[in-house]
């Protein structure tokens, strides 16, 4: 809370607040198509005068919200956009594909499709790499027959599972700044659930899926400008290594802290300091660019002019998200300034609720409430900080509260969500096949994740 400010009010009137504001923000995305970042903002200011904060702190609690959570994020969306373009103009994404079909045959052909997916899923975001692999996706449909949900679903699901899970991606990396959670060791936790909750909820249900509703393939992909034929795209292993490449820095990262933990290294060394100063997640991220500017840019005869022209195309596109997640921050940060995040923790502790089922039911009510997985991963965050802080609860049991609140926020996608909408639209369903389809298996998703989460955190208390 601001300094000098006292809340006055009671629980009840706060989770008031809190439910009016979440109504709020669903009747102005929705009902009067506000941008969602504009609405965000609008209901953080509002919320932050209805609760009683003091004009004077209102608005540097909101920058201070938005700017502490764009500090982590923002690094992290923009080197990870521009690491994906490089991957898809290339033709990285399509030999790689080539050759995980080619190894698994035309039998696995939507477990190699997802698997590929899985990979890409790393540094591509949800949108970006669904436009990616669709062309992928339809053409190996055509080729092979049974429909287009047989290939397409295990595909987005995978972009789902490792947007949700695995950092770059803003909403665990978000959630874990804020939550205090390490981000090396949730990557690589993260990771796990995903690649497993993946075949579970994803690529088994998209096998009965695909057979209970046979859809033709779409004639045209609509929704982004494909790249043209590569006529000599990298080899697979080299795509491969490159997408390991921040993963393998990380974790070296994580290594070093989990050494100085136990005493094997001196934590005030000066070596120390700056290796885990360049194993940062930014930093881990930022080389992998370089490196993917030169060995699919420069060592394949691209001019740098067009390797810095495809950088810079891959940032435009993801400003919306930056941004969106800066304001997601900002009504996290008001409703922990004005005490509502105190007062939701002590009403569900009041409960009876154990705190990791207490953020997953809560991310799983924002997600139903405003729709974006990410919204509701980084304000229930926010809202069970001070029950996490209170708890001291950190290593692996945080790792998995993280992954918890991922899993709320991705079950029920429907029709505020606008994941439901593109991948409707790109596989030609209609409203009714996309619940059957697309919700059932985000909800499925959302629920055998949290069953891993509830079991990492139990055996690892």
């Amino acid at each position: 809370m601001p300094d000098g400010f006292q809340q006055t009010l009671g629980a009840g009137p706060l989770l008031a607040i809190a439910a009016g504001a979440i109504a709020l923000l669903l009747v102005l995305i929705i009902q009067f198509r506000i941008h969602a970042f504009i609405a965000l903002v609008l209901v953080s200011l509002i919320t932050a005068f209805v609760a009683g904060l003091p004009a004077s702190a209102i608005i540097d609690t909101l920058s201070k919200g938005f700017g502490s959570t764009l500090a982590s994020v923002a690094l992290l969306v923009g080197f990870g956009a521009m690491l994906g373009r490089l991957v898809e103009v290339s033709g990285g994404a399509q030999a790689l594909s080539d050759a995980l079909i080619e190894k698994f045959g035309e039998e696995r052909a939507p477990l190699a499709l997802g698997i590929a997916s899985l990979i890409f899923g790393f540094p591509i975001f949800f949108d970006a790499g669904l436009v990616v692999m669709l062309p992928i996706v339809f053409s190996v449909a055509r080729r092979l027959g049974g429909g287009v949900l047989k290939y397409g679903l295990p595909v987005a699901g995978a972009f789902s599972c490792m947007h949700a899970f695995v950092a770059p991606h803003p909403g665990p990396v978000a959630s874990a700044e804020l939550l205090g959670a390490d981000i090396g060791l949730l990557t690589l936790v993260g990771l796990v659930v995903a690649v497993i909750t993946w075949f579970v909820a994803s690529y088994l249900f998209s096998l009965w899926a695909g057979k209970a509703f046979v859809l033709p393939v779409p004639d045209i992909l609509a929704g982004g400008r494909q790249e043209e034929d590569v006529a000599n795209p990298p080899s697979p292993s080299t795509v491969i290594l490159l997408l390991l490449l921040p993963l393998a820095i990380i974790f070296m990262n994580t290594g070093l802290d989990a050494a100085r933990a136990v005493g094997w290294v001196n934590g005030e060394a000066g070596w120390y300091k700056v290796g885990r100063a360049l194993g940062a997640t930014p930093i881990a991220l930022m080389v992998a660019v370089l490196v993917a500017s030169y060995v699919l840019g420069s060592r394949r005869g691209i001019e740098r002019l067009r390797v810095e022209s495809l950088l810079d195309e891959a940032l435009g596109p993801v400003c919306a998200i930056i941004l969106i997640t800066g304001a997601g921050g900002m009504f996290g940060g008001v409703l922990r300034a004005t005490g509502i995040g105190d007062a939701l923790a002590s009403s569900l502790e009041g409960v009876g609720l154990p705190l990791i089922v207490s953020g997953f039911v809560i991310a799983l009510a924002l997600r139903v409430a405003q729709g974006s997985a990410t919204v509701a991963l980084i304000t229930s965050a926010g809202l069970i900080q001070p029950a996490v802080a209170a708890q001291g609860i950190e290593g692996i049991p945080l790792t998995a509260v993280v992954i918890a609140l991922a899993a709320g926020s991705l079950a029920l996608s429907h029709v505020n969500d606008s994941g439901f909408w593109l991948v409707g639209r790109f596989m030609d369903m209609d409203v009714k096949t996309t619940l059957k389809t697309w919700t059932v298996m985000e909800t499925l998703i959302g629920l055998v994740s949290f069953a891993f989460a509830c079991a990492i955190f139990v055996l690892s208390s």
